[in-house]
């Protein structure tokens, strides 16, 4: 059976007066989802250009992999501020919108 790698883009909408709150946001929770089973790597995607679309790439070895993620413990705490952890208010949202895309890498040897 072929190795098929899952990749998960969460596409963030972030005014570009935002974006440096989160990749700060991102650099406190970082290799928190090192640890999960399937788990293959992870990136966060600055733009370049006038986009205000910040990349969230993520791999995963197989959809399974993934879902058992998101359903985890560990999401919902990697998801939480240092403020909510320690009881206190929720930090506004840097982001405006997001959406998760879903892909695989191509299969380029197949005929």
């Amino acid at each position: 059976m072929a190795v098929v790698t899952v990749i998960k883009i969460n596409a963030i909408t972030v005014p570009k007066d935002s974006g440096d709150e989160l990749a700060h946001r991102f650099a406190k929770r970082a290799g928190a989802v090192d640890g999960q089973e399937g788990f293959e790597g992870f990136e966060l995607l600055k733009p370049t250009d006038d986009r205000e679309q910040w990349l969230v790439v993520t791999r995963w070895r197989d959809e399974e992999s993934f879902r058992a993620w998101l359903s985890s413990p560990a999401f919902g705490h990697g998801h939480r501020s240092e403020s909510e952890r320690a009881g206190g208010e929720a930090p506004k949202p840097v982001s405006t919108h997001s959406e998760v895309w879903s892909y695989e890498v191509a299969d380029l040897t197949r005929d």
